[in-house]
């Protein structure tokens, strides 16, 4: 009987494929794809990062800003004098000590400082790391020093909380105080910081870092645009990419880049909530939707009901959840990015140049290549009214404040004509508030600030063709753009944060200069 075969310790190894995949038929596209999903799918740390300025940013500033009444009192970590020994003895008498203290907490919570987010918060080379509590302060006064000290609203609140603490009111107005302390933590975005009138003539302003410094474009911006709820800038190009940025003033480093293969930017702009991109190409009818909050990218390619050739020039609606798209042979399309479909189409005489919203979104104005301005009823889809632009010949551009006072139409001769927009409501011949001449190339960009004290206006014709108006006395503020070298350029896109503390410009050089409104306590 013959002897049983001996057991193998190890299974035998697998044969190797005789022919690597990319020398396969085919091989080498079937790779090129696996890596294109791969990209577009991932999610790194950059979206984790990304969440966390979207949905904790608002806390995080309010902790920082009820906070800074204590911090103004605390120890330093440069200077140890006796007033700040003082305080912060008084500050741990008013504090409740912890029953237990463990020794190893301290170096647990230490963060690496190394990391390219943080290097410049260190203050000597033996800084390698730091306790999180210290590296939270540092992050406070690098705030505080960026956004130019902390917003008036925040103080008072902590004044408040302080008053009701230390005096012994009635049942009444203890219920009063905790209604405005749940007001305020509810939500920040209407509490400005800045209470006297943004003064004339002279724009006091400090430029910063570009905003897309930690990424500068090989080719140019076509699109600058600061998050409506957080402390976050988003850029696009010509060189096929997304990029966002966060905002400090300082380093701004980079969040996230997006490349959309063969896809040049023409526009680019955040939905109304803030949690979507969407972009247009020169050419293509297609559009891409990049939702940041699952960094997905998703390729739009039919919408039903648009019968054109091509998207170029779109607008977010106010009231959220839909495009207007300008097409060719003066229509207007309002498409819902939910089915993706053209609900009404609206008609002007000659080709769309701008269109602008009224502050509730139920009006649109168009302006046409002719010189003349359509009001639209976006709820009936009827016009209702019509003006010609005073002294325009052909119309570039359209701007409405977000107050609902005024109404900017640009023209080729690089005049801006600045209108009442309850005028231009009631009138067909509504008369300018201002002629501004100082541009003398097409005006190609114009916005309003958020508090609708200033008015931006450029010409991507022209290097340094960018403008401000102060809109309480109509005059153009004389320092601005005012520098050694040429930083502006040619301009595409203007944009101002949510609360007026940033202005930033999207050049052909492919840099978003960023300036600092120090008039503004509010990103």
């Amino acid at each position: 009987m013959p002897e049983p075969l001996p057991l193998m310790s190890e299974p035998l190894p697998l044969m190797p494929d005789p022919l690597p995949l990319t020398q396969k038929p085919g091989g080498q596209r079937r790779v090129r794809n696996q890596n294109l999903v791969a990209v577009l799918g991932e999610e790194d740390e950059s979206v984790r990062l990304l969440e966390d300025l979207l949905f904790g940013g608002e806390e995080q500033l309010l902790d920082h800003l009820l906070q800074v009444d204590k911090q103004q009192t605390s120890v330093s970590l440069d200077d140890g004098d006796d007033e700040s020994a003082d305080s912060e003895e008084e500050g741990r008498a008013n504090k409740r000590e912890a029953v237990w203290i463990d020794e190893d907490d301290e170096l647990f919570f230490r963060v690496d400082m190394k990391h390219r987010f943080r290097r410049d918060l260190i203050r000597g080379e033996a800084e390698e790391t730091l306790s999180s509590s210290k590296l939270q302060l540092r992050m406070r006064e690098q705030f505080q020093k960026s956004m130019g000290g902390a917003p008036s609203w925040a103080e008072n609140s902590v004044k408040k909380k302080k008053k009701k603490k230390n005096a012994d009111d009635d049942d009444d107005d203890d219920e009063e105080d905790d209604d405005e302390d749940d007001e305020l933590m509810r939500r920040t975005g209407d509490f400005l910081g800045s209470s006297e009138r943004l003064p004339g003539s002279i724009l006091r302003m400090k430029k910063c870092l570009h905003a897309n410094a930690a990424r500068p474009s090989p080719d140019a911006l076509t699109s600058v645009q600061f998050h409506p709820n957080a402390q976050v800038v988003m850029t696009a190009g010509l060189d096929q990419s997304l990029s966002l940025f966060q905002v400090d003033g300082k380093s701004n480093p980079q969040i996230q880049s997006i490349r959309l293969e063969k896809f040049p930017v023409h526009r680019a702009a955040f939905s109304r909530d803030g949690e979507m991109v969407i972009a247009t190409s020169l050419r293509n009818k297609m559009f891409y939707l990049y939702d940041m909050m699952e960094g997905k990218v998703t390729p739009v390619t039919s919408v039903r009901g648009l019968n054109e050739a091509r998207v170029k020039e779109f607008s977010v609606c106010p009231e959220g959840g839909a495009l207007l798209l300008s097409g060719t042979r003066g229509y207007l399309h309002l498409l819902t990015l939910k089915t993706r479909e053209v609900v009404s189409s609206m008609k002007i005489n000659g080709e769309v140049v701008g269109v602008a919203f009224s502050p509730d979104g139920s009006k649109v104005f168009a302006n046409s290549e002719e010189g003349e301005v359509y009001v639209w009823d976006l709820r009936s889809s009827r016009c209702v009214s019509r003006f010609s632009d005073e002294g325009c010949v052909t119309g570039t551009s359209i701007a409405a404040s977000r107050d609902g006072r005024y109404l900017a139409c640009g023209s080729q001769s690089g005049v801006v004509n600045v209108y009442s927009q309850e005028a231009c409501l009631r009138s067909d011949k509504p008369r300018p508030l201002k002629a501004v001449m100082n541009l003398l190339t097409p005006v190609t960009a114009l916005t309003f600030n958020p508090s609708s004290e200033i008015l931006a206006m450029a010409s991507r014709s022209e290097d340094e063709a960018v403008r401000m108006l102060h809109l309480p006395s109509l005059s153009v503020f004389s320092n601005f753009p005012v520098s050694k070298r040429k930083i502006v350029y040619r301009a595409s896109s203007l944009d101002f944060s949510p609360h007026s503390g940033f202005f930033s410009l999207a050049n052909n050089k492919g840099h978003a200069p960023l300036f600092r409104l120090l008039h503004y306590k509010d990103f």
